[in-house]
């Protein structure tokens, strides 16, 4: 299981430098004028993990996979959206089909490089976002509100459902508040996901800076971060330019021009890591002489649910799984040392998996 998180933003932010650095391609045209994108390219790349690396030396493993995830780099989007302004409503049913959205905000100075809005306010550029996405809603659920009324009378119990979910959601869109802001019992989520408000979708702000700025960030992308923090939400700095940069080197060289940069590691790796967060996503690993593989599940996943991400039949039929903690595998040399040492650990259907476990399982078939 990976995810799919649309990048979004006004037209000339970087979105598609950011989506080419991140695919490794040119597959999406950077150019300096608006919706340079039409059509949402999409990319599926492998998630970075030192662990991974290291588990498969020590096993010898022949092949490495990673666990993978999508990214979608979705048309510019400009006020009046909501009504269809620009490539509004090619752009926003584009966004109802992703789990995320990556908002990038311009945080850089350039006269070469054209603002839609003739100035640089990163601010100002989510709100109009935001606003032309609580917009698409509030218009959506009050036909949707229209269309099921004759259910509802009916007593239809998924209408009735639905109708209480959509009015929770018009009244706080409303009252000037995004969806996701509605708290939603668990056993209303597989109806409220249903729904596919765009509001309802976790946001990750993708504060967008200069070469120079790539390190500490600069007054924009604070002004950002405070934003962030007050909605509840996170944000990075990247800068896509420097990004693309890297994406075309060589490990080796890759590394010595982030060390020149006085960058720790690569935008690509903070932003991954911050959408996992976002997403409440963690990585399990298999491991063997023939391969090393990482697996994507949501916090909180049960071990036969584990199972089932690699095959139904894991699932089905889950007798135990074989658990090593990753601390364990790769301090004592292995899964043979690591048995040995009493490390690995027997568990049933009620156990819940851990970032970082190396699993075997056991099932029927």
């Amino acid at each position: 299981m990976g995810f799919k998180m649309g990048i979004v933003g006004l037209p000339n932010v970087g979105k598609s430098t950011l989506f080419n650095a991140l695919t490794k391609t040119a597959a999406a045209q950077a150019a300096n004028f608006p919706f340079c994108t039409i059509e949402p390219n999409v990319g599926d790349v492998g998630v970075p993990d030192a662990r991974l690396d290291k588990l498969a030396e020590i096993a010898g493993s022949k092949q490495i996979i990673p666990t993978r995830m999508t990214f979608v780099d979705i048309a510019g989007l400009v006020k009046g959206a909501s009504k269809g302004e620009g490539l509004g409503n090619q752009f926003l049913a584009n966004i109802r089909e992703v789990d995320a959205i990556a908002h990038v905000l311009r945080c850089f100075e350039d006269g070469d490089v054209t603002h839609v809005e003739g100035r640089v306010d990163p601010v100002s550029d989510a709100e109009t976002i935001e606003t032309e996405l609580m917009l698409a809603d509030i218009e959506s659920i009050e036909k949707r509100l229209q269309n099921i009324v004759r259910k509802v009378r009916g007593g239809d119990k998924e209408a009735v459902q639905q109708e209480r979910l959509l009015r929770a959601a018009l009244a706080a869109l409303e009252n000037g508040q995004p969806a996701r802001t509605v708290d939603v019992d668990d056993d209303d989520q597989r109806a409220w996901k249903l729904l596919q408000l765009l509001t309802s979708k976790p946001v990750l702000y993708v504060c967008n800076v200069g070469e120079g700025d790539a390190a500490e960030g600069n007054a924009l992308s604070a002004k950002v971060g405070e934003m962030a923090a007050a909605q509840g939400n996170s944000h990075v700095v990247i800068s896509a330019q420097i990004e693309e940069e890297i994406s075309q080197l060589e490990p080796d060289e890759a590394q010595m021009f982030l060390d020149e940069m006085g960058l720790s590691e690569a935008g690509l790796d903070r932003l991954i890591r911050a959408g996992y967060e976002l997403l409440h996503l963690e990585t399990y690993f298999t491991v063997g002489p023939k391969e090393a593989r990482a697996w994507t599940i949501k916090q909180g996943t049960s071990a036969p649910k584990a199972a089932g991400v690699i095959h139904g039949d894991f699932e089905k039929g889950f007798i135990r799984a074989e658990t090593i903690a990753y601390n364990d595998f790769v301090t004592l040399g292995g899964e043979q040392p690591a048995k040995e040492a009493g490390k690995m650990r027997a568990e049933g259907k009620a156990y819940i998996v851990k970032d970082g476990d190396v699993l075997h399982f056991l099932f029927n078939t």
